[in-house]
């Protein structure tokens, strides 16, 4: 499946675009803030196809379901803060400028919250869950779900961190390149 390869890449993409757009030391807006942000928005909406096909490997249950609703969950608020980003950028002259835009965004009560600092963190739970689950059902090897981990943590770290993380999770996704959806276990037919 192209999006395992896809998705990590174009989160590299952003991390890389983040760093160059920090280095006249001051982010957004222009070119590389606009790029970032939408090679990010690309990657969520591949992300949630391997969200799916990730529940599906696991062969669904409670677990992976859990998994991967809050996946979606955290795909939702992020897209909603990349977009806020993107419209908030292409609204202001310069960086200064998108200050008081942003305030004002935060400044609605919830916002925070839901889109900026705790519901996002569901698309990196989630995505640790799902891999998590195929670890354990030895569908990939366990390496694979710590990778997964050191992914999510290293954002919090430095987002300077992200291309890193983002090749990690491109090693992390190489065994699930393989595998096909779990089949459910049939219950056994009495002759009767």
């Amino acid at each position: 499946m192209k999006s395992l390869v896809v998705a990590p890449v174009l989160v590299g993409a952003y991390g890389v675009a983040r760093i160059a757009d920090g280095l006249d030391g001051s982010r957004g807006p222009g070119l590389a803030w606009t790029v970032g942000h939408l090679c990010f928005l690309a990657a969520l909406v591949l992300f949630v196809q391997i969200f799916g096909r990730l529940r599906a490997m696991a062969g669904g249950g409670v677990v992976a379901t859990a998994g991967y609703a809050a996946g979606l969950i955290g795909a939702l608020a992020l897209a909603a803060q990349f977009t806020i980003d993107l419209v908030v950028g292409f609204l202001s002259a310069d960086h200064d400028a998108m200050g008081p835009r942003f305030e004002a965004v935060k400044a609605i009560p919830g916002v925070e919250p839901v889109v900026y600092t705790v519901v996002p963190l569901l698309f990196y739970v989630g995505m640790v869950v799902l891999v998590a689950r195929l670890a354990a059902g030895r569908r990939v090897p366990w390496w694979s779900a710590v990778l997964v981990l050191v992914q999510a943590v290293l954002p919090l770290v430095s987002k300077d961190l992200i291309p890193l993380g983002a090749a990690l999770l491109l090693l992390a996704f190489v065994p699930l390149l393989r595998l096909r959806p779990a089949r459910p276990a049939v219950a056994a037919r009495s002759p009767f």
